[in-house]
This record gives C-alpha cells, sequence and structure tokens, in this order.
C-alpha cells in the first residue's frame, strides 16, 4: 500500500475505526489519565449483569469471587488465569443470601455472542510498581480479554511481542493479565501475531487465512479475523488449553482442521486429519475430543496409537491439560 510506513499513531486510528465500524465494538476512549483502570471494569460487568436479568446482591458476589480469583496474592499469574478462565467459561457460583438454591452466573454469553457487549479503550494505563500503557485492550462485558500492541511498520513486530512479555512481569503490571485470553502485537509491514499469558516471543503465532486477499493491510485483515465477534468468543470457548503449566491456543491449521472435524461429526461422518511430525496432532486431539464431549454427553473418545511411545505422550498431554484418559 502506498501510505505504509505511516506513523504509530495514524495506525492505531485507523485499527480504533475497524474496531468500531467494521467489528461494531464500543470505543470507550483514550484512558490515558484516567485513575483506577482495570481489568475488571465493574460499572460495565454490573450493566451487563443487570441487562442479563441479575439482582444486585447476585451481581455484588459475582463481583467478590472474579475479583477475589483474579487477585489472589497466594498464586502466580498462569493460575489465578487458569481460574479465571473457568469462571468465565462455566459462570459462577452464587447464592444471594445462605439457604437459597445456588445460581450460576454467566459471564459471557457464549451461546449468542452478538448479546454480549463488545468494546475497545486506547493508552489504558496500568498502575502498579511501573506505569505501562498497552496501545488497545478488548473487553467482553467490562472483562479485559485482549492486548493489542501496535508498532510502527519500521518497528519489528517483535518489540511488541517483548513489550507485551515485560508487562507481564510482577514488577510491572502482571495483575492484569489475569483475566487475558488473546495477545496481539503488529504492524503494516509484517502484518500480526497472536499469543497469551506467559507465551514466549518464539512461540508467538501468525493467523494465515484468505492469503491472497491483498486489499488492505495484513495487520488489519487478520485484527478482522481474528476479533471478529464470533470468533473471539469461539476462540475462547474451544481453543483455549491449559497444558501443565503453560496456556496454548491454536495455530491456524489446528483451528481450521477442528473446525472441519466438528462438521463431519455433527453430520456423524468419519474423517481423517492428517499432520506432519511436530504439527501439534496431541492438542487437537485434546481440543476436539472436549468438543465432542461437551457437544455429545453419550460420546465416548477412542485414541489407538501403533506404540507406546506415542501412547504415553498423549496420555501425558490430556492429563497435563485437565482431562485423564481411562
Amino acid at each position: 500500500m502506498s501510505d505504509i510506513g505511516q506513523s504509530e499513531r495514524a495506525t492505531q486510528n485507523r485499527d480504533i475505526a475497524l474496531f468500531q465500524n467494521e467489528l461494531g465494538y464500543t470505543f470507550l476512549g483514550d484512558w490515558t489519565d484516567r485513575p483506577n483502570n482495570s481489568n475488571i471494569e465493574e460499572g460495565l460487568l454490573t450493566a451487563y449483569l443487570s441487562k442479563s436479568g441479575c439482582s444486585e446482591s447476585k451481581i455484588n458476589r459475582t463481583l467478590d469471587r472474579l475479583r477475589t480469583e483474579a487477585n489472589n496474592p497466594n498464586r502466580n499469574l498462569y493460575d489465578n488465569n487458569k481460574e479465571v478462565y473457568s469462571l468465565l467459561r462455566y459462570g459462577v457460583p452464587v447464592k444471594a443470601v445462605a439457604g437459597e438454591n445456588t445460581d450460576t452466573i454467566k459471564l459471557i454469553n457464549w451461546d449468542s455472542p452478538a448479546q454480549n457487549d463488545f468494546a475497545i479503550a486506547e493508552e489504558v494505563t496500568l498502575h502498579g510498581n511501573h506505569e505501562r500503557r498497552p496501545d488497545l485492550v478488548l473487553y467482553v462485558n467490562g472483562i479485559a480479554v485482549g492486548v493489542v500492541e501496535l508498532k510502527n511498520s519500521r518497528v519489528s513486530i517483535g518489540d511488541g511481542i517483548r513489550q507485551n512479555i515485560s508487562n507481564q512481569q510482577q514488577e510491572f503490571n502482571e495483575w492484569f493479565f489475569s483475566t487475558v485470553q488473546l495477545i496481539f502485537a503488529g504492524n503494516d509491514s509484517e502484518g500480526m501475531q497472536y499469543g497469551t499469558i506467559k507465551t514466549q516471543e518464539k512461540y508467538f503465532l501468525k493467523w494465515k487465512e484468505d492469503e491472497a486477499d491483498n486489499s488492505r493491510y495484513k495487520l488489519d485483515k487478520y485484527l478482522l479475523k481474528m476479533c471478529n465477534k464470533q470468533r473471539l468468543i469461539e476462540l475462547m470457548h474451544d481453543f483455549v488449553l491449559f497444558d501443565g503449566g503453560m496456556k496454548k491456543l491454536p495455530r491456524v491449521h489446528q483451528y481450521f482442521g477442528i473446525k472441519a472435524a466438528q462438521e463431519y461429526v455433527h453430520r456423524r461422518e468419519g474423517g481423517i486429519i492428517w499432520h506432519t511430525q511436530g504439527s501439534g496432532k496431541s492438542i487437537v486431539m485434546v481440543l476436539l475430543a472436549k468438543w465432542i464431549l461437551e457437544n455429545n454427553p453419550n460420546a465416548r473418545v477412542v485414541i489407538v496409537t501403533d506404540r507406546d511411545e506415542l501412547d504415553k505422550q498423549i496420555k501425558d498431554v490430556f492429563i497435563d491439560a485437565g482431562h485423564p484418559m481411562s
């Protein structure tokens, strides 16, 4: 494109407009000078839960439980994030008063993504031991689920990745990332890479889809692909894996392989997903097996291998991911 090389500010303005006008997110504004920025914006979450029919007492208990899990000082970031994800995924069990039946309060409407409140803020100042200011933060129902670092096209994406990694250190703003599910870094010349909390730089991934389409910046194209409301909700619901101390997201071929397999399962048809060595077949098996069992409680998943080494490898992956094999 003729204007590649434009300033980081121009790129950021363009992508804010993309989130507003093409993805339908609400722009919350520039939060540089806003006090008490949080990964749990209680006003926004309260508004969503009220709209969903929750009483004030249940909302207060829900907020208290979410804050407690997100900010537990006796756990590391991985474990806090894992506990928060469980609340996002399965809901928060609460009672309005002692003796009442327990209700499960859903923080995210997984079944109808458009019913959630998607928003974005820029220059979100994080107050801690050392202030940091992510370029863009994505919120679903007031909960920070995504962070985007943008760079000038003459500055490597690697700088944005390292900035994201640095922000997660305890001496900076580790606390903010206990709710975050996806982390992005991009510029106009290289496109975009993504990871999650504590992802090492070498493991940040590239999303490749519609590669022949050069009608716009790759950065914009892949933000549109991954941050589309339907897909963002789907990625968080079906494609997040906590694997023995490492949180993982799918590579693009894993995502589309599982999506294709889901269609076959719906039709009750068999099929083959062909893998090369090192392509992540064990992760695909865990994610697909989990999806099958959740969508068909009567299903049984049988795993057959042709050697003991592979049998142990797959069994270990299932155990580390919290899904032991019987």
